[in-house]
């Protein structure tokens, strides 16, 4: 039976991919080729196209909010790379079966792929009831003898019950709500139904955007995204991928079951290779497409070049990110072969807290403070800037408050002074400023660096890598490595010097290649150069976003009734610092390096006493704390005097 192009896209079920479409009819002339999209392709009646994805094209976005006296908002397209964060709105149509949620969500191994829904009824099983309203997880999708079913998932009294549902299984399904953030590659990777709309409300948006914001000013409310998609296929006896638009009129007729798919060439994708066994490598194969721009040297993965993929693996980079006060800012993805050296920076600290958590068995932590704080108590020190301290060990103490005495979590220190030292009591609560004197002069390769010291970390190259051609690290005036970061990577080469070998990332490269053969005699010794990447502002967001290791400081109870506005600017505070910082939860491949201290954990459940300021003082701290932060590199100079001084 033929079918319009977009019938059928709306018929597909992703899961059946490729298929086989022959043409029958349409508005081109028997014979004729056309461009599309930088593809030629025939399409002409009789023609047959091997369908190998469906993928968004382009996102149309509509305003939902409606201001009266004023037109309603023209729908517009939001770029790919829009640098937003989303939450979604859980749609009000149910789906009807498990089969129809499984053709149109995205379900997989991924984070994002395990979509939560509910039933309005009990659903009754062999050896298990799913109660009303029950938040179930949908999981996997796999055949168990010989049927399709649905791994699924619910959490009761913090235990996890498993069970399956059939394709078969009907009722009224709706979508829980999620209070998860993503953006808009998540969004269009994994949270858009086929067919279906998608409505969210952005919840933050990246100021360094060096586009226009398609917004109106000021605007954090709901929209409603749809999908516009294109058609990825191949024709017969051809390299190129082809793609095309739903709305092409034309009709199709799938003859997948009588049609030999080996009349086509075999094309792998970036994931498709990502999916294959180890057994299955190495392979030779043929660059048909790849990402713009690659830093490959030689063109190794131009159109047309023949390469190598000896193998797939786990490997680790350091997230780095350059040290400048202006924006933008250049962010590197650094592989554990670096033979680059490096110094020691001074880092920031803009609370005792933060010193809670750096301070090292290996070298007691040094700081000069940069801001003034001080404290009513007599058990506790007061801060004046420039004073210098040596941190030791957290501790708690006893104050007294309002006739009461309170128990304080601090932090033991000792002051620095001109020909003696003087023990000094700091609380964790306490809003300070301060910047690490190093004392330091060693030069140290990136291993040594992760092993020996807590994430994040401040250094600069010294010496930089000579087994690169351009160091790009070299010219940065300073780095912060933040984390290290796990991906998958393809281990390629050129066929005409195969023991020379890159690495490139699953996740951030795309290509596709043609297999040529799967025999090739491994010599087993491989050289792999080392290769930086500098990755844009998007991908480092995205990384970044599921760190979850930042901890406010605790926050100081209320004096009495009368100082709750003044608990509230202290709050304010807070709020500003991590204002910046996106709420969701870590992703499973990201490996955060900074290790909690032993005592952080006991620190997150017990939340410390102690007593705040009056509300003057408050004030006077929160106008300190608005100051530019120009004042704590203006103390660099005085700090290196300080450290001469003490030697």
């Amino acid at each position: 039976m033929a079918l319009s192009l977009e019938e059928f896209v709306h018929s597909l079920d992703l899961r059946t991919l490729p298929r086989v479409l022959e043409i029958q009819s349409g508005i081109y002339i028997e014979g004729s080729i056309y461009e599309m999209f930088g593809n030629e392709c025939c399409l002409s009646t009789g023609e047959v196209i091997k369908i190998t994805g469906l993928n968004i094209k382009k996102i149309i976005a509509e305003i939902c909010e409606h201001t009266e006296g004023h037109e309603s908002p023209q729908p517009f397209e939001l770029p790919m790379n829009f640098p937003g964060l989303f939450k979604i709105v859980a749609d009000k149509t149910p789906y009807l079966s498990m089969e129809e949620i499984t053709r149109t969500i995205p379900i997989g191994p991924s984070r994002l792929g395990h979509p939560c829904f509910y039933h309005q009824k009990d659903i009754k099983l062999e050896n298990f009831i799913i109660k009303q309203g029950e938040q179930i997880m949908l999981n996997s999708v796999e055949e168990i003898n010989g049927e399709i079913m649905v791994n699924c998932g619910v959490v009761r009294n913090q235990q996890n019950h498993s069970f399956t549902l059939p394709l078969s299984q009907e009722g009224e399904f709706y979508e829980c709500e999620d209070e998860h953030i993503y953006t808009l590659k998540e969004i269009v990777e994994w949270k858009i139904p086929k067919n279906r709309t998608r409505t969210v409300k952005l919840t933050d948006f990246s100021n360094k955007w060096d586009l226009m914001n398609p917004f109106p000013k000021g605007f954090y409310g709901a929209l409603i995204l749809k999908p516009v998609y294109e058609i990825q296929g191949v024709m017969k006896f051809q390299k190129d991928i082809v793609r095309i638009l739903p709305s092409l009129d034309v009709e199709v007729k799938d003859i997948t079951d009588s049609y030999d798919a080996n009349w086509f060439l075999q094309l792998l994708s970036t994931q498709d290779l990502s999916e294959m066994t180890s057994k299955e490598f190495p392979i030779v194969a043929e660059v048909i497409e790849a990402s713009p721009g690659n830093l490959l040297p030689r063109n190794i993965l131009q159109p047309g070049k023949t390469i190598v993929i000896h193998k797939k693996y786990q490997a680790s980079r350091i997230l780095a990110s350059e040290i400048r006060s202006s924006f933008p800012k250049r962010h590197f993805l650094i592989p554990t072969s670096y033979k680059g050296k490096f110094k020691r920076r001074p880092r920031e600290f803009p609370t005792v807290y933060d010193l809670q958590i750096a301070k090292s068995e290996k070298e007691p932590l040094h700081v000069v403070a940069t801001k003034a704080f001080h404290l009513p108590h007599e058990e506790l020190s007061s801060i004046a800037v420039g004073d210098q301290f040596l941190v030791h060990h957290s501790r708690t103490t006893e104050v007294f408050c309002e006739g009461i005495r309170k128990v304080v979590n601090v932090l033991a220190c000792e002051k620095i002074l001109k020909t003696s030292y003087e023990a000094a009591l700091l609380p964790l609560y306490m809003e300070g400023g301060f910047v690490e004197v190093i004392h330091d002069k060693k030069q140290y390769q990136i291993s040594e660096l992760c092993a020996q010291f807590h994430l994040p970390f401040n250094v600069k190259v010294s010496v930089r890598d000579l087994c690169i051609e351009e160091d790009i690290l070299a010219a940065t005036p300073g780095l912060q490595l933040e984390e290290a970061i796990t991906d998958t990577y393809l281990l390629i080469s050129d066929l005409a010097n195969p023991t020379e070998c890159w690495e490139i990332s699953v996740s951030r490269w795309n290509m596709t290649v043609q297999l040529v053969n799967n025999v090739f005699q491994d010599t087993g010794s491989f050289l792999v150069r080392t290769l930086i990447e500098e990755i844009t502002e998007e991908q480092y967001y995205m990384m970044r976003r599921y760190e979850s290791s930042f901890l406010n400081p605790p926050p100081r109870p209320p004096k009495h009734p009368s100082v709750e506005k003044a608990k509230l600017a202290l709050l304010n505070l807070a709020e500003e610092r991590t204002a910046g910082l996106p709420k969701s939860p870590k992703s499973l491949h990201v490996a955060i390096s900074k290790k909690p201290h032993s005592n952080q954990a006991d620190m997150e459940s017990k939340v410390p006493a102690g007593c705040p300021n009056d509300s003057a003082d408050l004030e006077k701290e929160r106008s300190k704390s608005e100051a530019p932060a120009a004042a704590g590199a203006g103390a660099a100079p005085e700090i290196f005097k300080n450290e001469k001084h003490q030697k």
